[in-house]
């Protein structure tokens, strides 16, 4: 069994977005990896396939998640589920930061479309 506190999350910043990841392998995590990420106002974040499926609960703000084509306006207290292989958008439709907590299987990838991919260091 794992605690993790505050000060054990480590900070990413990638694509205008800040990640702060506190639960994955090196702090106790086999299967599952769960962040806080902060998306400034009006910020749009590019569209990426995901390799897992990921969980997303909206902490405060309010956030435009789109899941294959199907987009939804999410408020503090919504939560949604992309499933593996789906394309995934989000953007900050506020003039505030939102945030969000996001959970997904530990090896997530995330293939961009410019044909690279993205191994985030926060799920791995």
């Amino acid at each position: 069994m794992s605690f993790i506190r505050s000060d054990e999350a480590v900070v990413h910043e990638i694509h205008g977005g800040r990640f702060v990841s506190y639960v994955r392998p090196d702090t106790g995590s086999r299967d599952l990896a769960a962040w806080r990420v902060e998306i400034p106002a009006a910020m749009a974040g590019p569209a990426h396939t995901i390799s897992e499926e990921e969980t997303f609960y909206v902490l405060s703000g309010r956030l435009r998640l789109t899941i294959d084509g199907e987009s939804a306006e999410l408020r503090a207290g919504d939560a949604a589920v992309a499933p593996a292989g789906s394309e995934l958008a989000i953007a900050n439709t506020d003039d505030q930061t939102a945030r969000m907590w996001v959970t997904t299987r530990v090896g997530l990838t995330a293939d961009m479309a410019d044909g690279s991919t993205v191994t985030p260091p926060w799920a791995h």
